[in-house]
C-alpha cells in the first residue's frame, strides 16, 4: 500500500475554503496531534523514571533545589496531562467528523489558528466572546 505525502503547512495554508477539512487537511492534522500525544506520552515516562532515581543529599539545600525541581517538573507534567486529554479529543473529533469546527457556531476554526492550536474547539471569534464574559462574570 503507497503512503500518501502528508501536506505541508504552506500547502495547507494555501488551499481554498471549499478544500477545508478534506481528507489530506484531516490526515495532517491527525499526524500532527498524533505526534503531539506521542511526545506528551514520553515526558511522562521520562518524569517518572527522573522521579524514581532518588539521591540521598545530606545537605539541606541541596535536598531543597532538588525538591524544587521536582516539584516544577511535576507541574509542568500536569500542564501537560492537560494537553495531552485535549489532544486525544482532537483526534476524536476528527474520528467523528467534527474537527475544525467550532463547537458553539458550527463555523469553520480556520487553517491558520488550527495550525498555531490544533486543539482549538472555538473559532477566533467564539473564543474572544467567552474570554470577555469569563473577564466580566468570572469562571
Amino acid at each position: 500500500m503507497a503512503t500518501k505525502k502528508l501536506l505541508t503547512e504552506q500547502e495547507i495554508l494555501a488551499m481554498s475554503d471549499k478544500d477545508y477539512m478534506d481528507e489530506r487537511q484531516l490526515a495532517f492534522f491527525r499526524d500532527r496531534l498524533s505526534k503531539m500525544e506521542a511526545e506528551l506520552r514520553h515526558n511522562a515516562g521520562q518524569t517518572t523514571e527522573n522521579l524514581r532515581e532518588s539521591t540521598v543529599v545530606p545537605d539541606p539545600a541541596d535536598r531543597a533545589t532538588i525538591e524544587e525541581e521536582h516539584a516544577l517538573e511535576l507541574r509542568t507534567r500536569d500542564r501537560e496531562r492537560k494537553l495531552l486529554k485535549k489532544v486525544q479529543a482532537a483526534i476524536q473529533r476528527i474520528d467523528d467528523g467534527e474537527y475544525g469546527y467550532c463547537e458553539e457556531t458550527g463555523e469553520p476554526i480556520g487553517v491558520a489558528r488550527l495550525l498555531a492550536r490544533p486543539t482549538a474547539t472555538l473559532s477566533l471569534e467564539a473564543q474572544e466572546r467567552r474570554e470577555i464574559k469569563q473577564k466580566m462574570f468570572g469562571d
